[in-house]
């Protein structure tokens, strides 16, 4: 059987995530949520537009979906199916780093945690499946955050939960981009106290970011003695969600 055809699914990303945006989005948004270069993204929504699936504003900037694709903002991807995909491979991240393992997805401006390991060892802990975070304070959060182009996860005004959580718009915008540039988000004591986290989308098909996986630990185990994120740590967790996206793309 012949394998599936990567233009078509970066056309589908386009499409879920210009259905997700209700006043448009231009090529470097496009590109900045897929991973994709501007000359790719231009290629794919000039087809789009010329076989009559998009439509362009009166500035030529922005792209939307034409009425044909007015449902498909819902999102592709069952809970169940990303958590059934996830299961092994947050299993191991969570043996080998020894700390707390979430996996979670965007409802709603919302992050949901749909699978969760504990850390392995005798402490007492909750179960966290169904909680959800916030995605401006949480490394699992901003993981996913960094690729939202629908609006619905940035809040006019952002919740303090300590003192170095991030309240400004334009130092979250900052730290967002930071994220698309280095493919993972790090947390440092702005949901809790002591904690830090480290967090990678996952991508399914066409590169569209379905959730994150992500570890959270005392900051004494997860940065190193100048306070920063460990490296050996952040190859874990980029590793682990590559391999869930590899699972979700494979069987896509």
């Amino acid at each position: 059987m012949p394998g599936s055809v990567q233009s078509i699914e970066r056309a589908a990303a386009v499409l879920r995530l210009l259905a997700a945006a209700p006043n448009g989005l231009g090529v470097a948004d496009l590109g900045n949520a897929l991973g994709l270069a501007k000359a790719t993204v231009h290629g794919i929504v000039r087809t789009l537009h010329q076989v009559g699936f998009v439509e362009q504003d009166r500035s030529g900037a922005h792209y939307r979906l034409s009425d044909a694709f007015g449902r498909l903002g819902e999102t592709y991807l069952d809970p169940n199916e990303l958590r059934s995909r996830a299961i092994n491979w947050a299993d191991s991240l969570a043996s080998r780093s020894g700390e707390v393992v979430r996996v979670g997805r965007l409802v709603e401006g919302k992050v949901v945690v749909v699978h969760h390991v504990f850390r392995p060892d005798d402490s007492d802990q909750d179960l966290d499946v169904g909680t959800t975070l916030p995605p401006h304070a949480t490394a699992l959060g901003k993981a996913v955050l960094a690729f939202d182009t629908s609006g619905a996860a940035k809040p006019k005004t952002l919740e303090a939960f300590t003192t170095r959580t991030i309240l400004e718009p334009a130092r979250l915008a900052d730290e967002l981009a930071a994220v698309r540039a280095k493919g993972w988000a790090g947390e440092f004591e702005e949901h809790t106290v002591e904690l830090a986290g480290i967090a990678a989308p996952i991508r399914g098909l066409g590169g569209l970011v379905v959730g994150a996986v992500g570890l959270t630990g005392r900051i004494e185990r997860i940065c190193d003695t100048r306070l920063r994120h460990r490296t050996d740590l952040v190859t874990m967790v980029r590793a682990t969600a590559e391999a869930i996206g590899r699972d979700l793309r494979d069987d896509g």
